[in-house]
């Protein structure tokens, strides 16, 4: 799904069963699970708006009775002053759950734990920030919201308060500081989860690139069948329960089955909407994932949140068969920051592997590209001698046609079987082409598996390519049932409903006509490998100064032209003899619609400085392209990068990304969101004929002179038909004029140009700003923001 096409979730009341239950409204169930009670209240008058059925049940007041009174008079005072106490002070609300209350029930003392979170009336992703005052948007807007107060009876000692749960689990953080490896890691977090919570059996699970889930370790009381190494499909968990499990880490079903406890009125009062539940303890779950545990036999469960880069990438899965079992909030809270500290160390271990790596990688390529020149060896040999291609990206053949000469190298291949996938990869109109089974994705080749099976493939100019090939990987995978009968149809008062699977026993499936697939980085490798290449074949048929040359206009290419926008772009190299250097732009559009732009200038000119340009380009792409990062983070990646490849750049970089919500769309307005290190700030000139400079609070280091530097992010909303100008400073600096005073001479002339069709906007800036030829290379982006009732210029 995305931003412009939102989850068409179902009507409340609408039944549930497979067919629907990826559009299932999981976050406002409109009940609760009956372990505990719920509370909404009004802020900062602390009246209560919504109580769940079953309130008198642990506070003996009813719901009936409870709506529209203060808070101090369902709870009493003292307990009401001290939810009031918490919810007052600064900072997240979660630091200082639970709220350990007291209650008197005719003149019983009642302990509970009360855990308290806000539930935002804003429309649906809106993001909500905590300051002193309370929740705004991410614009600093007030948003109205309501304490939502959650109260679990606390049942005997309280094991640990929350400031002590790093005391509760000091010995297994060290053993994991101390593992040696991936393994040990699971092993160790699975352990300690079952010993602290006490749950039957707990389960590290997970996901592979499509979702699908692998069980990597498992603890247990012994008396179970084990399910490691069992494999699930990504329909067990669908899209919208793993994008809750992402926001809220840990859910606990401390029943299996149970009666939910219906909250009143279902609908807010404030909003006409049921009540936001996703970052609830208690939300009722789905009644597809109930069935789905009862016929698992578990009597309870609770599952914790692995992330990587604040996305989903596992789970660890608490089963319990006994009966009802449910481990207090503050030893929940314990195993919450295990989960953590484990995904800290996966990130941590990723990125040393990743670093390794790459530097392994980065030797390679400078040996391979050292080969190549020497002009008196033909290319294919240089790139076949030691170290060689399958050094770079591993692989059981590589075949290179190169200026009329190929070669094999690895297991002997028919060089016609690599020429036609060649073919078939170039027809891609792609930099490179990866597939992992040629049968499924380029069936009309008729490549027999045995022959051929997986290929990575880098066409080139006038021909030429690279092909390198995989046999294929047969495989066993072990499902947890089958995966191919996930459902089952059942009679269910007469009628006929889709339910889910009953048999969870081991299911092998073999695997056929795939190969090993290609990761990113060896799609990243084989790219950054191309650029090389074509460096190579354009520096053996011309000058190097001109093969330098046309490699810069080449990485500089045409835009693209989003709907919404309109680009122009110019690239004007300064009167020197070697044509080229470290000025550059980009802009490309990323998997969500947003566009982003960049521009660049490398300390320093001709070939050497246009290399770097080259690299620092790439690496930015593969960065910033479908990460989901945001300008700020790609450049504090970029800048590490600089650093733990050694490539000795310093440059001024400007990221930027032009995005808009549906509301915005509505509004006929765009969001800039930029990062600036170093870099000449963007002038906005509107529609009107007015300029404004978009500069930050202070200026950020330049990229490469301290990976550790604080990157900023700034945001400016922009009207339609309004244009921005990123440009290098050659545009507005030269000896006899000073930067401020070639900033306003700029802002002077684009008033002037409001109405001007953009192309000839940039050439007219360029000939009255830079009337001879330029001192320093000239990069320049102009962008416009089309008006919604303006036809498109023609291109």
């Amino acid at each position: 799904m995305t931003e412009t096409q939102p989850t068409p979730w179902l009507a409340p009341g609408t039944p549930v069963d497979l067919t629907n239950c990826e559009r299932e409204p999981i976050h406002v169930p409109g009940s609760i699970q009956p372990r505990g009670v719920l509370l909404a209240v009004s802020e900062p008058d602390l009246v209560v708006e919504q109580a769940s059925a079953n309130l008198a049940d642990v506070v003996g007041v009813t719901w009936q009775a409870a709506l529209g009174r203060p808070l101090a008079d369902v709870l009493g005072t003292v307990p009401a002053q001290a939810v009031a106490r918490s919810a007052a002070a600064f900072g997240d609300l979660r630091e200082r759950n639970p709220v350990e209350l007291t209650l008197d029930r005719d003149g019983t003392p009642v302990p509970v734990d009360a855990i308290l979170h806000r539930a935002l009336h804003g429309s649906p992703g809106q993001q909500s920030l905590k300051d002193a005052t309370g929740p705004v948007d991410a614009a600093g807007r007030p948003l109205a919201s309501s304490l939502v107060i959650e109260l679990e009876p606390a049942f005997g000692p309280r094991p640990f308060s929350f400031p002590n749960t790093y005391q509760a689990v000091r010995g297994t953080i060290a053993e994991l500081n101390r593992a040696s490896d991936l393994q040990s890691l699971y092993d160790i977090t699975v352990q300690a989860v079952r010993s602290l919570t006490g749950f039957d059996r707990v389960m590290l699970y997970r996901y592979d690139t499509d979702f699908n889930g692998e069980v990597v370790a498992e603890a247990q009381h012994g008396g179970l069948t084990s399910f490691l190494g069992l494999h699930y499909p990504a329909s067990d968990i669908p899209a919208q329960a793993r994008a809750l499990y992402e926001k809220n880490w840990i859910r606990l079903i401390s029943e299996v089955p149970y009666t939910p406890a219906v909250i009143h009125p279902v609908d807010h009062p404030a909003t006409g909407r049921p009540l936001d539940l996703t970052y609830s303890t208690l939300r009722s779950v789905s009644p597809i994932h109930v069935e789905y545990l009862v016929n698992m036999g578990v009597a309870s469960s609770m599952s914790i949140s692995l992330l990587r880069e604040d996305k989903l990438w596992g789970l660890i899965a608490c089963h319990h068969y006994a009966g009802p079992h449910a481990p207090p909030y503050a030893t929940r809270a314990a195993a919450e920051f295990l989960a953590s500290t484990l995904s800290l160390r996966l990130v941590d271990r990723a990125a040393e592997e990743e670093v390794r790596r790459a530097l392994r990688a980065r030797s390679t390529l400078a040996w391979l590209t050292a080969a190549t020149l020497d002009e008196e060896r033909p290319l294919a040999d240089s790139l076949l001698g030691t170290p060689d291609l399958l050094d770079l990206v591993p692989a059981d053949s590589v075949v290179v046609h190169l200026e009329g000469h190929t070669a094999v190298r690895g297991v002997p291949v028919d060089e016609t079987v690599a020429a036609r996938v060649a073919a078939w990869a170039e027809g891609l109109r792609r930099d490179v082409v990866a597939t992992e089974s040629l049968t499924a994705d380029a069936p009309a080749l008729g490549v027999p598996v045995e022959v051929a099976c997986g290929a990575l493939a880098v066409p080139l100019p006038e021909g030429q390519w690279v092909v390198w090939l995989r046999q294929e990987k047969i495989r066993s995978v072990d499902w947890g049932g089958d995966p191919h009968h996930k459902v089952r149809v059942v009679e269910d008062d007469g009628e006929v409903r889709i339910s889910p699977r009953q048999s969870f026993d081991r299911w092998q499936e073999t695997v056929h006509g795939r190969a090993e697939p290609w990761t990113a980085a060896e799609v990243g490798e084989a790219t950054e490998l191309r650029t090389n290449l074509l460096e190579a074949l354009y520096a053996r048929t011309r000058r190097v100064a001109r093969a330098a040359e046309t490699l810069q206009r080449s990485m500089l290419s045409e835009p693209p032209q989003p709907d919404h926008v309109q680009m122009a772009v110019r690239y004007v190299p300064a009167a020197r003899e070697a044509q080229v250097g470290g000025d550059w732009y980009d802009a490309f559009t990323q998997p969500d619609g947003a566009t982003i732009l960049v521009i660049g200038d490398v300390v320093g000119h001709d070939t050497e400085a246009a290399a770097v340009m080259g690299q620092l380009r790439g690496l930015l792409r593969g960065i910033a392209f479908d990460s989901g990062h945001g300008p700020a983070e790609v450049l504090r990646r970029l800048d590490r990068a600089v650093e733990g490849l050694r490539l000795e750049a310093v440059a001024s970089v400007l990221v930027a990304r032009l995005e808009q919500t549906p509301e915005e769309v509505e509004q006929g307005v765009t969001r800039l969101v930029w990062s600036n290190a170093g870099h000449p700030p963007p002038v906005v000139l509107t529609e009107d004929g007015r300029t404004e400079l978009l500069t930050g609070p202070r200026a950020d280091l330049l990229l490469g002179v301290h990976a550790g530097a604080p990157r900023r992010e700034h945001e400016a909303t922009l009207a339609r038909g309004s244009t921005v100008l990123l440009y290098t400073d050659g545009l507005v600096e030269r000896r006899d004029q000073v930067f401020d005073d070639g900033i306003a001479a700029l802002r002077d002339r684009l008033t002037t140009l409001a109405d001007t069709p953009l192309e000839e906007l940039s050439d007219i800036l360029l000939a009255d700003l830079v009337p001879d030829r330029a001192e320093d290379d000239i990069a320049l982006v102009a962008v416009r923001l089309h008006r919604q009732d303006r036809p498109r210029p023609d291109r």
